[in-house]
Formats: structure tokens, sequence, C-alpha cells
């Protein structure tokens, strides 16, 4: 059995049209804090990735950011984080972030959260992580998504069983943020002890 220690969170850096984006954002970060789960980020300041870095430290958790050197240079890190990891690149950003975390929450946000969350997802269908992938679905946000992942199955192109509520399945969608860490820990805890560690091959490019 394993532990959710850690959580990296895939999320905008804009607050989004809605005000349900920073609530399910501070609720998320509240409830990690209070759980003990260090949340894994981006260590941007501004967006829902500031919002939910500050719930996380407002409630006395631990953040650590981790930013490639041109955002920093841009001054757009959050410099209250807990541990603050600067990368040469965004390769090297991502492979961190996944090496830090234990499972993968998608919040709504743009283009960079999709090609982040879609990468974990690839590395899983290929069986190189079993780390659980959660997407937060907050007023119907990543329908679109679910849509093209059914569409994808249905015309052949995704053969394996790879999206439901089943225990085993890497990837999961609820609709709410109070349901994330609960359902994180549930499926955390169904995994052998070593399956949280880097797979070998598991290579960012």
């Amino acid at each position: 059995m394993a532990d959710l220690k850690s959580i990296c969170v895939y999320c905008g850096s804009n607050d989004g049209r809605l005000p349900e984006y920073k609530a399910a954002a501070e609720r998320l970060g509240r409830d990690m804090a209070e759980a003990g789960i260090r949340l894994v980020y981006g260590g941007g300041s501004i967006g829902l990735m500031g919002v939910v870095a500050r719930a996380v430290l407002a409630h006395g958790g631990v953040v650590t950011g981790i930013i490639p050197q041109f955002l920093k240079d841009r001054e757009v890190m959050l410099r209250e984080v807990s541990e603050l990891i600067v990368t040469a690149d965004m390769h090297e950003r991502k492979r961190i972030m996944f090496e830090r975390s234990d499972a993968f929450v998608a919040l709504p946000g743009g283009i960079g959260t999709l090609e982040e969350v879609i990468e974990v997802m690839t590395w899983a269908q290929l069986e190189q992580h079993r780390k659980p992938i959660l997407i937060v679905n907050i007023d119907g946000f990543w329908d679109p998504l679910v849509g093209q992942f059914q569409r994808m199955t249905k015309d052949g192109f995704l053969h394996k069983e790879f999206l439901g509520d089943h225990i085993a399945l890497p990837v999961r969608f609820c609709d709410a943020a109070d349901a994330v860490v609960a359902t994180l820990q549930s499926a955390v805890a169904a995994l052998p002890r070593d399956s949280l560690d880097r797979a070998p091959g598991v290579r960012v490019m």
C-alpha cells in the first residue's frame, strides 16, 4: 500500500471566466494542506496557479514550485513557496514535477495545462507509470475532452480501458474540488508501494 504525500496540480495562469474555477483552486489548496499533502506545481504567482499555492500556504501546507529560468526572469514566480526549483527549460521542469509527485490533478486551464496532463496520460497508457490522474471537471469545462476520448475509442484509436471510475484505471474525472483528496488517497492506497517510483524508461524529451 502506498501513501499519498504529494500532488502535482496543473491549472491555468489566468483565473478564468467563472468564479467557480477560483473557488475550486482555493478549496483544493485548503484540503491538501489540511491532509498534509505537498503541492507540486509550476511555481507561478498568477492565475489559478497562484490561487491554489497561496491557499495551501495559508492553511499551513507545503508548496514546491518548479519554474524554468525564463519565467523566473519575468518575475512571475511565487516567492513565498516553501521550496523553489529553477530549471533550465520546460522539459526539465516537467521531469522534476513528475518525479516529485504521487498523483496528478488538472483544474481548468489553457494549452499548457492540457499539454501537461495529456503527457502524463500518455505515459500511463504506455505503462510507464501507475500514478493516478484526476481531471476536475468544474462546470463541464473538460466535457469536450471527454467527448474526444470517446470518439478516439469509437474510431479505434484508443484501445485500452483508460477512462472511468474504476479504481484500477489511471485516469478519473470528478466534478468538484472537494472530491479530489479523498479520490486520490483511495487510488494511491490501492497501489503497491513501489508504484509511485519513477518507472524505468520514462524520459522527458
